[in-house]
């Protein structure tokens, strides 16, 4: 007869400490696996997870990026009237999206977010 595996139900906070885990410099998810003896795959697939994923963890706060801007000089940053805006962002991967007259800020943040899920 063959021997059979216990496997281990993990809660969802020993998800969160062990996805947690794999965020600290210099670690990787096969060395946090191997500490609590859970298949590297496994945690992977938790970290793809929302409910899991650290970098969820304080999503609603506000964080510096870093901006260039390029081209403006002295008086020439303010937009004169008629003149069209415009903006571009460089994503992770990179995407760059280009943004041309008025936008709306929370549909251009929520279409961010989506392309960089």
């Amino acid at each position: 007869m063959a021997e059979r595996r216990n496997r281990k139900t993990w809660s969802d906070d020993e998800k969160r400490l062990i996805c947690g885990q794999t965020r600290r410099p210099g670690i990787s998810v096969s060395q946090v696996a191997r500490r609590y003896d859970v298949n590297a795959n496994l945690v992977f697939k938790w970290l793809r997870d929302v409910r899991f994923a650290p970098d969820e963890v304080g999503k609603d706060e506000a964080r510096f990026l870093p901006v260039e801007i390029i081209g403006a000089r002295g008086d020439e940053r303010s937009v004169a009237p008629g003149t069209e805006s415009r903006i571009a962002i460089e994503l992770a991967g990179g995407h760059c999206l280009r943004v041309s007259g008025a936008y709306d800020p929370d549909a251009l943040v929520r279409l961010i977010r989506g392309l960089l899920a």
